[in-house]
């Protein structure tokens, strides 16, 4: 995946942390968030520190009959020493590659499962008298 140096995190997010990525006619959906439940960025009262950042990857393919397989990449970038996280620009790259790795697992342990089938032959029609 190539990263645009013009972004923070790598790549362009909308206001609600989403992006998409085409890549050889394939499309990854990436979000990035934290875990804070306001507006506003605040310290945890327990520890100190300051939400971590998660970038997730999901790599979707379409095949017949509507069947779907998916993979998924999750990189967790921390925020330390009192400060926000900063943003990654390798973090989404790293989320992506994951997911790919994470569908191609899937991917090989779909179609081991489909090769221990063993199809059931159609029974002989009875012959007529």
């Amino acid at each position: 995946m190539n990263i645009d140096p013009t972004q923070p995190w790598g790549v362009a997010i909308d206001y609600a942390g989403r992006a998409t990525v085409t890549e050889n006619s394939h499309t990854l959906a990436v979000r990035v968030h934290d875990n804070s439940l306001g507006y506003a960025l605040e310290r945890d009262p327990v520890t100190g520190q300051y939400p971590s950042v998660y970038v997730t990857a999901e790599f979707t393919e379409h095949g017949d009959g509507d069947a779907v397989l998916r993979g998924h990449g999750l990189v967790v970038v921390p925020a330390q020493n009192g400060v926000p996280a900063v943003p990654d620009p390798t973090a989404v790259q790293r989320a992506v590659t994951a997911a790919l790795a994470d569908f191609e697992s899937r991917r090989a342990a779909y179609a081991a499962l489909c090769a221990t089938w063993i199809p059931v032959p159609e029974p002989e029609p009875a012959p007529a008298p």
